[in-house]
């Protein structure tokens, strides 16, 4: 870690709730985020992802809770501690600019006495081939980019980042999920995200929090997620009928799937999917297809989602 103190918390957030009247947009929401950990940041629309995120970034203020950042109580008046935190919700720029004005202008406003700092940062992002294009001309993930040059051109030690990878190609994802990687892993940079392409996060974050409603709802290591996502072995043939019935006799439990296969959820099906094989073959009807099936983060979060609507209502 950048500072040498490792387990050390980035982000406290000690009962926090945001009120608009009579509506609360946050609910009592407690997280704790290590020095160096990736959080990815998940919920549906008015979820309270923006709400949470505008006050880690003192645009608002909390009704209840207190909200630390790097050690320091997030106020409007800590100017100091802005100096540490690098942020993008939405790519702003001059529009009239080049992205190399708009870098300097950057550089300036964070105090930063290096005018290589500019260079540097375009080659980390990839715009050496735009430097001298006004920003109102780029394409959308050029824009992004440029954002995300502003983000951590004074080298943050915290990125607040809603979105980074909108509007990037398949190609721009991966360069960008690299640099988010090399900025914790090496530099020691915590990272709080948003971002909808879930699968694609499922790939770069520690950590995953989902909030429904205001609410916290999971908070999980991806190696907790892993151990919570659900698996079903996929058994096809000619006779799923016959195959059911054989399977019946021996105990297994299964269901029939949309594209006319079969499905298992029992653990002694999933740690022993040769046994199942071997049975129906034993019963003259082997099958034509076996897997396991692990869900993905998407659908996990869906099901979680359900859950949570159906324990709110």
């Amino acid at each position: 870690m950048r500072d040498g103190k490792a387990g050390a918390i980035a982000i406290r957030m000690d009962r926090v709730s945001k009120k608009f009247g009579d509506y609360y947009a946050v609910r009592d929401l407690s997280l704790e985020l290590k020095k160096g950990e990736i959080i990815g940041f998940l919920g549906l629309n008015g979820a309270g992802k923006t709400t949470t995120i505008r006050m880690l970034l003192s645009l608002l203020k909390p009704t209840d809770g207190s909200i630390h950042l790097l050690g320091s109580k997030v106020d409007s008046g800590n100017y100091k501690l802005w100096e540490k935190v690098g942020y993008l919700e939405e790519a702003s720029y001059y529009p009239e600019l080049t992205v190399a004005e708009n870098l300097d202008i950057a550089r300036r406003m964070h105090r930063i006495a290096d005018r290589e700092a500019v260079d540097r940062v375009i080659r980390k992002l990839d715009l050496d081939a735009h430097r001298n294009k006004k920003a109102k001309n780029l394409s959308l993930g050029n824009r992004q980019r440029l954002g995300l040059a502003k983000a951590i051109i004074h080298n943050p030690e915290l990125l607040i980042l809603d979105e980074p990878v909108n509007g990037l190609d398949p190609a721009s994802v991966v360069e960008i999920r690299e640099l988010l990687l090399d900025l914790s892993r090496n530099d020691g940079v915590t990272i709080f995200l948003s971002s909808h392409l879930l699968e694609e996060l499922s790939k770069l974050v520690d950590r995953v929090v989902i909030m429904h409603k205001g609410r916290l709802v999971r908070n999980l290591t991806m190696d907790e997620l892993e151990r919570s996502l659900q698996k079903k072995l996929v058994v096809g043939g000619r006779d799923l009928a016959a195959m059911k019935r054989v399977l019946a006799e021996h105990g297994f439990a299964c269901a029939d799937t949309e594209d006319d296969r079969l499905e298992l959820a029992e653990d002694r099906a999933l740690d022993r999917p040769e046994q199942i094989a071997e049975l129906l073959v034993r019963a003259k009807q082997p099958p034509t297809h076996l897997s396991v099936v692990t869900e993905n983060l998407e659908s996990y979060f869906l099901r979680t989602i359900r859950t949570a609507g159906r324990t709110d209502a």
